[in-house]
């Protein structure tokens, strides 16, 4: 397996690949990656929060949102954290209608951490296809 160093290296990925929204770590702690990955493992360290026995820990974020009454597209991590160092396990890419109905699931596993952009990401489950627009005129001909 291949580690990414730090926490710091880890979040610059994200960040460079277009992930820079919010993002909830084990689905309890909200706020900017690293925000959010601080909080989880203070949590650990204090005994509030009970991480897995290897280690890996849930991160989720929307990749697209825009409210209750649209479609969204959202992205689960599973990353594996072990002595400062990252590794994601698997990506789940989940795409949901404005009713909460399961559109289409996309599961991927990163090679060498390469996660994908998140245009890539978006378009592995995107729903409707672009639509290209017929040029000709149609309507009743007489």
């Amino acid at each position: 397996m291949n580690y990414l160093p730090d926490l710091n290296a880890f979040a610059k990925i994200f960040i460079d690949k277009g992930f820079c929204g919010s993002f909830q770590t084990q689905l309890a702690y909200p706020g900017k990656l690293k925000e959010s990955i601080t909080e989880y493992m203070e949590a650990c360290s204090n005994g509030k929060e009970r991480s897995d026995r290897d280690g890996s820990f849930l991160l989720s974020t929307y990749l697209q949102w825009s409210g209750d009454d649209n479609p969204s597209i959202s992205c689960d991590f599973w990353v594996r954290q072990e002595n400062d160092s990252f590794d994601i396990k698997k990506m789940e890419i989940t795409c949901k209608d404005r009713y909460g109905q399961l559109l289409k699931i996309g599961t991927k596993k990163p090679f060498n951490n390469s996660i994908p952009t998140l245009k890539e990401v978006i378009a592995h489950v995107s729903v409707f296809p672009q639509q290209k627009l017929s040029s000709l005129k149609r309507g009743f001909r007489m």
